[in-house]
């Protein structure tokens, strides 16, 4: 994969869009963050507009992302991708780039790792993606890669989770493994 410079500037029109956005998402999700009231979300993304174009890549990249948890104690609000199924501009994706690169043939263009990293987010753990299967229902169809314990993925493998048959399910694969219908899902705190 060759460098690519990231953008992390984008328009006043855009940022306008974008807060726009995520309100309206936010008033119509309730259920996901009681007693959140949006004006300290909206001062705390205009405070750090860094997080704002994170949040702009998530969705841009079709994440439709939300605010699940208010860290009280440590004074951040933490959205989460609520897309029904797995973000669409980030599937067929491998782990991370060292399964990438162990590809000899037909290694995808990036990895979940590396494009969560050039967003400026982090991979949901399996215990955030449980938290998030208790606000709806996602990835009915679709899976998402989650972040893997260091001692599963030293031994070549990558977790990643969907729900099926009313239930949430954790799964392995090789880490160098893609498909189309399997992407991430991603946290972002502010």
């Amino acid at each position: 994969m060759k460098d690519v410079e990231i953008q992390t500037q984008f328009s006043q029109q855009q940022r306008d869009e974008l807060l726009k956005t995520l309100k309206d998402r936010f008033e119509n999700n309730t259920h996901r963050h009681k007693s959140v009231k949006w004006p300290l979300v909206q001062a705390k993304l205009e405070g750090h507009p860094e997080k704002l174009w994170s949040l702009h890549e998530m969705e841009r990249t079709g994440g439709e992302p939300d605010v699940v948890v208010h860290d009280k104690q440590a004074g951040e609000f933490i959205f989460y991708d609520c897309s029904p199924e797995t973000p669409k501009g980030r599937t067929s994706l491998c782990y991370d780039r060292e399964a990438r690169e162990s590809r000899k043939e037909h290694a995808p263009k990036n990895s979940a790792v590396e494009l969560a990293a050039a967003m400026g987010i982090e991979l949901l753990t399996e215990a955030e993606y449980r938290q998030l299967q208790t606000l709806g229902e996602f990835d009915l169809k679709t899976s998402s890669w989650v972040k893997t314990p260091a001692d599963i993925r030293e031994l070549g493998g990558a977790l990643f989770c969907d729900r099926r048959f009313g239930h949430v399910f954790v799964y392995h694969n090789g880490a160098q493994s893609y498909y189309a219908v399997r992407g991430f899902r991603g946290a972002v705190r502010v």
